[in-house]
């Protein structure tokens, strides 16, 4: 049965004769849940550099456009424990000004940021800063939730706030609804929901019996850690590289490539020197995120998820194997969904320690991220109204401990935007047992773009 992945406008209540869906749509319950359970915040960060003074009035009137678009908003979790989760009214802080710092200081500071709290619950699901450089230039740096939007949501964003653009949500403000009110409503939703809910329950069974050799078998084939860290932080080595887009076109068109083929080809090539690449083949695994929002979408997470094999032995000579793989993923995406999306009514109802598993089945051992969010609207990198000469955008894991990341096998996530006529890529990368600092990863990533015949600078 198909899942309710666009939230359906039927009214829950209304506000300025508006009629308004405040629900979470279940995929974005889920990933409230699974930041619960696992205790890692998900994060988008958006970070510009200007080499120019900033306006710093235009910038304050951005941060306050900030606060009507899909940022401006948290979860109210349901008064019943296997209820629905709503969407709340929200307002992040001020706009920070951080101390000057060197200019060589940049890439700590927004490692710095990217640690500073986010709680799509009880606040704030985003913030802003600047920080004052001694050359005279100025960093920015957003970074949001991805409980309350995905890359493209605040992309969008973004564009929507430097334009002066504003949306009506129309949620209530927080614990607004009376306990007793909201008791009774959650129930009445639950009972609603409860034939989409049994017939989940179905497939499920069925899902869970064809693949219940994957239940028995996901992470075994992970590199594991072999040291106790404890709860020890750990924030992983995150870098940007800017590349001139005609020299990225050249490269996938003599490759017989596209950008996304070029980008998938550069992900594994990368996966392949920090290990994450299948021991029986050599062959990579890249998670690919495509993006179904339009413009009205409300949901956090408006995307669907395939899995493409690619071969990282072909791809620095010829990327037809590439691209033919890519586009063979995306048309069965298309056809047949992925079916474990079709469990995620059970959402509400799915214990914590559940939640935990469920990623590891999903996205299987050793994934590679790789996410090409294409051309972007000029207007993301004006924040101040005048063109950033730098925009970076990355994911970043909040609160994760050594332990976590060592159990998980490490990560490797590629994330692609083109502004104007650069291309910017964001990678973040940690295997267990390497060596997991900037330096080795700026290197790994310059070998890495040598191989392509590729280069540009990298922070």
């Amino acid at each position: 049965m198909a899942i309710q992945m666009r939230p359906r406008l039927s009214a829950s209540r209304r506000q300025e004769g508006l009629t308004v869906d405040d629900r979470l749509a279940y995929i974005d319950q889920a990933a409230f849940l699974q930041l619960r359970a696992t205790r890692i915040g998900k994060l988008a960060q958006a970070v510009w550099v200007y080499e120019h003074p900033v306006d710093v009035d235009a910038l304050r009137r951005f941060h306050a456009n900030l606060d009507h678009s899909l940022l401006g908003r948290r979860v109210e979790p349901s008064a019943l424990p296997f209820g629905r989760h709503r969407w709340v009214a929200a307002h992040a802080g001020p706009l920070e000004v951080s101390d000057p710092r060197p200019r060589a200081e940049l890439s700590d500071w927004i490692d710095e940021r990217s640690a500073v709290p986010i709680d799509p619950e009880f606040g704030p699901s985003w913030h802003l800063a600047m920080l004052p450089m001694d050359d005279g230039s100025t960093a920015i740096s957003l970074a949001a939730s991805h409980c309350v939007t995905d890359g493209i949501g605040l992309l969008r964003s973004v564009a929507d706030a430097a334009e002066g653009r504003t949306r009506l949500l129309g949620y209530a403000p927080a614990r607004s609804r009376p306990t007793l009110a909201a008791l009774r409503a959650d129930a009445r939703q639950t009972v609603r929901d409860l034939p989409e809910v049994g017939r989940t329950v179905a497939a499920a069974a069925r899902l869970g019996y064809r693949r219940r050799n994957d239940f028995a078998q996901s992470g075994t084939t992970r590199p594991q850690g072999t040291v106790d860290h404890g709860r020890e932080p750990v924030i992983m080595p995150a870098i940007n590289a800017f590349i001139d887009a005609a020299h990225w076109d050249a490269c996938a068109e003599k490759l017989n490539g596209t950008t996304y083929s070029l980008l998938a080809g550069f992900a594994a090539r990368l996966a392949e020197r920090t290990g994450r690449h299948r021991p029986d083949d050599g062959a990579v695994s890249l998670l690919i995120a495509i993006s179904e929002r339009t413009p009205d979408d409300t949901r956090a997470n408006a995307v669907s998820l395939t899995t493409v094999c690619v071969d990282p032995a072909r791809v620095t000579t010829d990327l037809s194997d590439s691209r033919t793989a890519i586009r063979q993923a995306l048309k069965t995406l298309r056809e047949v969904p992925d079916e474990t999306f079709a469990l995620l009514p059970l959402t509400p109802f799915v214990p914590k320690r559940a939640v935990r598993r469920a990623a590891d089945v999903m996205f299987g051992d050793l994934p590679v991220s790789c996410s090409n969010l294409g051309e972007i609207d000029p207007a993301v990198g004006r924040p101040d109204g005048s063109d950033a000469e730098y925009f970076m955008l990355r994911g970043v894991d909040q609160d994760l401990t050594r332990d976590q990341i060592e159990r998980a096998g490490g990560q490797l996530v590629v994330a692609s935007v083109r502004l104007r006529d650069v291309i910017s890529l964001g990678i973040v990368s940690y295997q267990p047992g390497g060596t997991n600092t900037k330096r080795h990863l700026r290197d790994l990533t310059a070998l890495t773009l040598a191989e392509f015949d590729l280069f540009g600078e990298i922070v």
